[in-house]
């Protein structure tokens, strides 16, 4: 039977209330102690992620070690500016109108095992900025890296106010019971519905940072030497295992033609003829991943790749032709090293292939027609755009948002 968090909120929102996690020197303070925590423990982070995921280290220092340092460094760089009262005109000449920014109360964030260090401690490092107690979930499907959390966070931070909770699915549904001032859960659509449906009983403010199927067009005006490198790699980063990877690719005949052929060129300049032993790929989290995956191997034509290892939690970067828009691969995310090419006539047939589906979070272009780009931003609604690249969008500085204040 799954135990009771009532506890571990109680002394959370008591310790909020008691005004500890407003303080802002105890903000700063509590923040230094978190930066603390990732230069002491790097080795231990990256050794945990490369138990649960075979993370490469260049791959686990950039998007993991390093990108929670940065952000870090940002946020402390940024708090007293934040956290000033500013005043604001008012409608009423004799008054005085002001914006204070107070926290919400006691956050619940909830990580992702495809990147598990930095989807729960940077979503719980802008909550503490912001004056909140926070109750850290880490991801289960990652639990080398959700035990380092769950061990070194109280030995760092107030264990009061920011306590780790860890465990499965049982201890998840127990903890979604209680009663939280803000939600951020990373993830799944299909646990992010779970998540809304907690959050409603109390109307509790919640941020639902999903996935979704990520559009990659490639027209003929595209340099296609640097096209492929850029999709590959983005698709190929954490095995695709990223939920702004590129889902899937649309370009006429002839494009996919020679994107095949470069990718079969590329792919084996950068893993050799054996990728399965490049120590530059990572696997896949589960068996029971590997195995979804392995089914879209049947809804297309393998062009490129197509070798499955579930007892290695491998699959083989791979490239499907011939694939139906209705077929299953393009219904779900993939989170996976498999690129589905579609074709399409004109960009005009991306905006309404597009459009015709759930909105993207991100989606990618490669074309040198400014025109053509122009008018698909124009009429294409989605989280985010990358023009000629993959992924960097993310790197944006505006693209940190602060949900918790």
């Amino acid at each position: 039977m799954a135990p009771s968090y009532k506890a571990v909120v109680d002394k959370a929102r008591q310790a909020f209330r008691d005004g500890r996690t407003r303080d802002i020197e105890f903000r700063r303070q509590q923040l230094n102690q978190l930066r603390k925590m990732y230069v002491e423990n790097e080795k231990t982070f990256l050794e945990a992620l490369k138990s649960d995921l075979r993370k490469p280290h260049l791959e686990a220092v950039i998007f993991e070690t390093d990108f929670m340092l940065k952000d870090l460094d940002y946020i402390l760089s940024r708090l007293d500016d934040w956290v000033k009262t500013k005043e604001v005109p008012s409608v009423v000449p004799e008054d005085k109108s002001y914006i204070y920014h107070d926290p919400y109360g006691v956050v619940l964030v909830m990580g992702a095992w495809n990147y598990p260090a930095q989807l729960t401690l940077i979503p719980a490092a802008g909550a503490i900025a912001c004056g909140n107690a926070v109750v850290m979930k880490p991801s289960e499907v990652s639990p080398a890296t959700a035990k380092v959390i769950e061990t070194l966070v109280p030995k760092y931070l107030d264990n009061d106010c920011y306590p780790v909770v860890c465990g499965g699915i049982p201890e998840t549904t127990e903890l979604l019971k209680e009663r939280f001032d803000y939600i951020f859960y990373t993830g799944s659509t299909g646990v992010g519905k779970i998540v809304r449906d907690a959050a409603n009983k109390y109307l509790t403010p919640t941020t639902l940072e999903l996935g979704g199927k990520s559009p990659c067009y490639v027209d003929s005006t595209a340099d296609m030497d640097i096209a492929v490198r850029r999709i590959l790699w983005g698709k190929m980063f954490n095995l695709g295992q990223t939920c702004i990877a590129p889902d899937f690719v649309l370009c006429n005949k002839e494009v996919q033609d020679t994107f095949v052929q470069k990718a079969k060129e590329v792919l084996k300049e950068w893993y050799g003829d054996n990728p399965a032993q490049s120590p530059d790929l990572c696997r896949i989290v589960a068996e029971r991943h590997v195995d979804r995956l392995a089914g879209y191997l049947n809804d297309g034509k393998v062009v490129v790749g197509g070798k499955v290892d579930k007892n290695d939690k491998w699959i083989e970067p791979t490239i499907l032709t011939d694939v139906s828009a209705d077929s299953k691969i393009m219904q779900e995310e993939i989170f996976g090293p498999i690129l589905p090419i579609l074709n399409v006539k004109s960009h005009k047939d991306v905006i309404n292939f597009v459009n015709d589906r759930e909105k993207p979070l991100s989606m990618y272009l490669f074309s040198n027609n400014d025109a053509e780009v122009e008018d698909i931003l124009r009429n294409v609604s989605c989280g985010g755009v990358t023009v000629n690249d993959t992924l960097h969008h993310a790197a944006s500085k505006s693209s940190n948002l602060r949900n918790a204040q």
